[in-house]
């Protein structure tokens, strides 16, 4: 049995992995098919969630609240990526007929206790709005009106609309877009106490009824329906944030040609001047009796390997599947296989891709490992499958509870759970374990310039300017500080209800976090080996690891200072997530670093004359 294991077939290999792309290929495709309609046909009108305005993430259903529903719930049925977005979408009472409007038609009669005024009230209060879908375009609007004017006297009001008008626009048997309008209705005032009267209120000894209608406006539109996602990216029922975006890139852009410029002509410069020195006379490279010193004399210990060397490994793979999840989101953005209309699709991509890319960890972490002589080989396949696995689970079960608790949209069903966990175990791990297995028999030996001495060298005393600490503020503030500016659009996206449509800017940005990554370890390994300190192995990780430690220090400066979030559900959300970001970003700039420190050092003493 583990003579099998260790020698699976590369065809079956090659099938698993081909099917599993065809079905991330498909999977986009497979909900969003074109609806045609005729006139006077049912257009399905889903209602979805509410929430506050300034807690993205802090969603309840939308009939939790004291509305107008069926006597029986009917629930659509929704994608992977749809369930992870927090989306509910359930049928409605509202009847709408393609190209046929409808003035002030009754949607029903209500008739609510004074918790229940209360509990709408409390919602307006805290800027409640919701989400409906129609035909997959989300339309929104507040729950209510809330008015504060005046110091003395003080005046609050608060009031529901009890109309909407819906203005739906299409082209000939498609809808292309629609909204939701209050502009010309008056909202009912909700008095404390649960009264009110007038505006369609009548006062029911402490409670309140309500008559709710809606009308249904049609408007022909000159868009196709390939191209009504233009529609949707122009609407702006939230803020528009994103005008500068290109100024932001060519401000960062200049900073990175600037820095690699400097470090790149300084370093060359430098090392000229060192091969001139030391290739003066001739002799071995494993020659001690020389009186050189700087990064020549630690020849015979540079290439000792370093400690914990499983898990550095599995940092080194987690980090090339990351790197390749990216590379490959980006790349299918910018396909447009992540449509505005597609609700969720990114994060069914998303959990397809970690899935399929965990060949490529356990590929990358057991080969390497088994070059450097490491004997455990399965223990850091197991090592390498649960480096991230086990802090996401860890951070999912405190957000999903909190958010279970609290009864959001965003705690994820059983069904959903199991699914996930079924992904992992089923495609994820069987990856990282047949990418191991053929990662150790392909593993050839570390390629090293310089044979390593059995008795390590002493390291002298280093100044406070090479200690891991300044190398590690250095190394993470520079790649931060080429894509902050950028950094706060994307938060106003990934945290905020925008659609992130710029993915060649993202590409660029992208680019540009790793360019100044692998050019600042070069730099700081350099420094460090000049100082005869042979220690890069777990330095040059760690130092441009570090910028995700500026990454989540960015995130709670923006929490408190750029937003308007608040509440233990969107705070635990937030930190949580932020939290396993900042991970990801040191996941995967630890390893450029590395590999680009590695190359480095093979090229420096490879360049060497030796006998």
């Amino acid at each position: 049995m583990m003579a099998e294991m260790e020698h699976p077939t590369q065809q079956g290999v090659c099938r698993m992995i081909g099917y599993c792309i065809l079905v991330l290929c498909l999977l986009p495709q497979m909900t969003w098919a074109t609806v045609s309609y005729k006139q006077g046909d049912p257009v399905t009108l889903y209602v979805n969630k509410v929430g506050p305005y300034h807690n993205p993430q802090e969603t309840y259903h939308y009939y939790m609240l004291p509305v107008c529903r069926p006597k029986e719930v009917h629930h659509k049925s929704l994608s992977l990526g749809e369930v992870l977005d927090g989306d509910r979408m359930a049928e409605s009472l509202y009847e709408i007929k393609f190209r046929e409007n409808t003035e002030k038609k009754s949607l029903c009669q209500l008739r609510l206790t004074e918790k229940e005024v209360d509990q709408l009230r409390d919602a307006i209060e805290e800027l409640y709005y919701f989400e409906f879908v129609l035909d997959d375009i989300p339309t929104w609007g507040f729950v209510g009106y809330m008015e504060e004017s005046g110091f003395l006297p003080h005046s609050h009001k608060v009031g529901l609309w009890t109309h909407l008008d819906f203005n739906i626009e299409y082209n000939g048997d498609s809808v292309i877009f629609a909204n939701v309008s209050v502009k010309d209705s008056k909202p009912v005032p909700l008095e404390e106490g649960g009264g009110g009267a007038g505006h369609g209120a009548v006062g029911t000894g402490g409670g309140l009824a309500l008559s709710f209608t809606y009308s249904v406006h049609w408007f022909e539109s000159p868009l196709t329906h390939a191209r009504r996602a233009e529609r949707l990216r122009d609407y702006s029922f939230f803020p528009k944030t994103l005008e500068i975006h290109w100024l932001s890139i060519i401000n960062s852009l200049v900073l990175v040609v600037l820095l690699l410029g400097f470090v790149i002509i300084i370093l060359m410069r430098v090392l000229k001047n060192d091969f001139a020195r030391y290739n003066v006379e001739e002799g071995s490279c494993d020659d001690l009796d020389q009186g050189d010193n700087g990064w020549k004399i630690i020849h015979t210990d540079v290439f000792r390997f370093p400690p914990y060397k499983s898990l550095l490994c599995a940092v080194l793979g987690v980090g090339a599947q990351f790197l390749t999840l990216a590379t490959g989101i980006i790349v299918m953005a910018l396909l447009g296989m992540f449509n505005v209309h597609r609700h969720g699709a990114i994060n069914s991509a998303a959990i397809m891709l970690y899935a399929l890319t965990s060949c490529v960890s356990g590929y990358c972490s057991c080969s390497f490992y088994t070059q450097i002589h490491g004997q455990r080989w399965v223990w850091n396949i197991l090592l390498t499958s649960s480096l991230f696995s086990a802090p996401l689970f860890l951070t999912w079960s405190v957000v999903n509870s909190v958010h279970w608790w609290s009864g959001s949209t965003q705690a994820l069903p059983a069904s959903t759970v199991l699914l996930l966990l079924g992904a992992w175990v089923l495609v994820g791990f069987p990856l990282t374990v047949i990418g191991g297995i053929v990662g150790k028999n392909q593993a050839g030996n570390f390629q090293a310039p310089c044979r390593t001495r059995n008795i390590a060298r002493q390291i002298p005393t280093q100044p406070w300017y090479k200690h891991m600490a300044v190398h590690m503020a250095i190394g993470g503030f520079l790649p931060f500080s080429a894509i902050s500016v950028e950094l706060y659009y994307i938060f106003a996206t990934v945290w905020g209800r925008e659609h992130y449509t710029l993915y060649g800017i993202l590409l660029c940005v992208f680019a540009i976090l790793l360019s100044v990554g692998a050019c600042i370890s070069v730099a700081l390994t350099y420094f460090l080996l000049s100082g005869e300190d042979y220690r890069w192995w777990w330095r040059s990780v760690l130092c441009t690891g570090s910028t995700g430690l500026f990454i989540f220090v960015y995130s709670a400066f923006y929490y408190c200072n750029r937003s308007s979030m608040s509440g233990l559900v969107q705070s635990a959300e937030f930190f949580g997530y932020s939290l396993l970001t900042a991970m990801v970003f040191s996941l995967m700039l630890g390893t450029v670093s590395f590999w680009t420190s590695l190359v480095f050092i093979r090229y420096i003493y490879r360049s060497l004359k030796m006998d």
